[in-house]
């Protein structure tokens, strides 16, 4: 995840949710992350505001360890409106600090515990799916750090009551970093109960890495790749996101729909893509004079259409 902050908000008009020809008519799924500043069931009217019919939120500080007590009223009040809002479905995603494959001891107990604690957090809220990144190695190397991360995923499967799945989200090959290949998300996926996870699939994390999507052929070809190597069943998730580094880069920097280095042609070849276009598409594009969070939902509806 990246260029997110838990202030970046727009104001805006939105035509009413059920209105005929509206969003909430719209076949693809498109959101955005949203702040849950106030209370938390006020993210849903931010995502209506926004014209979301999916979103994605942390549920807690993102830059703390320390967590606030979800007050039972805010749950029932975010269920409420989740439920009647016609919003489907809610993403979480884990806070900035955890880092699942650490060999520094204090911190990866500590990340363990996050990972609980928001599973336990999703419970409640009934969100069905919680976004992880997979932490770094640090150094000590690609198979240690993917024995730490695999048992940190199961001890906190195994510790929950949780129905939320945990989504592995693939990275973009950053220095020490785990899972920027399809291979590793397979991997890390054969060893971890399978009833509890899933896949975040990250187009800018996938470019960076050296994933080309460019074009209709080359989201093809990578397409056939990430089909041949995971069950794509276990796809729940896009986080649909433009590039500012080239293709093979690994440079986790993310840009608005169309005016990166994947480009139009690229996100409407990803968007016609059969097994991408029935996902919940959770963009992270940055906010600026150059587009906001309904600019980028309206460049995917139209590209997608």
């Amino acid at each position: 995840m990246s260029d997110v902050t838990e202030t970046s908000t727009v104001s805006v008009t939105s035509s009413k949710p059920n209105a005929p020809g509206n969003w909430t008519d719209s076949p693809i799924k498109c959101g955005v992350h949203i702040s849950i500043t106030g209370t938390i069931d006020q993210a849903v009217d931010r995502a209506q505001e926004k014209t979301c019919n999916t979103f994605q939120i942390f549920t807690r500080n993102p830059r703390s360890w320390k967590t606030k007590r979800l007050e039972p009223k805010n749950i029932i009040r975010f269920k409420e409106k989740v439920s009647t809002s016609g919003i489907f479905p809610v993403v979480a995603h884990m806070p900035y600090l955890a880092n699942l494959s650490s060999p520094r001891e204090t911190v990866y107990k500590k990340s363990i515990g996050a990972l609980l604690e928001e599973l336990n957090r999703c419970g409640k809220l009934g969100i069905p799916f919680i976004v992880t990144h997979l932490g770094s190695h640090l150094g000590i190397g690609r198979e240690m750090g993917l024995n730490r991360l695999i048992n940190a995923l199961n001890l906190a499967i195994e510790s929950s009551e949780s129905k939320a799945t945990i989504l592995i989200e693939n990275t973009a090959g950053t220095k020490n970093s785990m899972g920027s290949s399809f291979e590793d998300i397979r991997e890390i996926i054969d060893n971890v109960v399978k009833s509890h996870v899933g896949i975040c699939f990250d187009t800018c994390h996938a470019f960076a890495a050296g994933y080309d999507l460019r074009n209709k052929d080359s989201v093809e070809g990578t397409m056939s790749m990430l089909r041949d190597t995971v069950d794509l069943a276990l796809l729940k998730v896009v986080h649909i996101n433009d590039s500012k580094g080239d293709l093979a880069s690994r440079i986790d920097r993310h840009e608005h729909i169309g005016l990166g280095c994947i480009g139009h042609e690229g996100f409407r070849a990803i968007l016609h893509d059969r097994t991408i276009r029935e996902l919940p598409l959770i963009l992270e594009t940055p906010i600026d004079r150059r587009g906001t969070d309904i600019t980028n939902i309206q460049r995917i509806r139209r590209l997608a259409a």
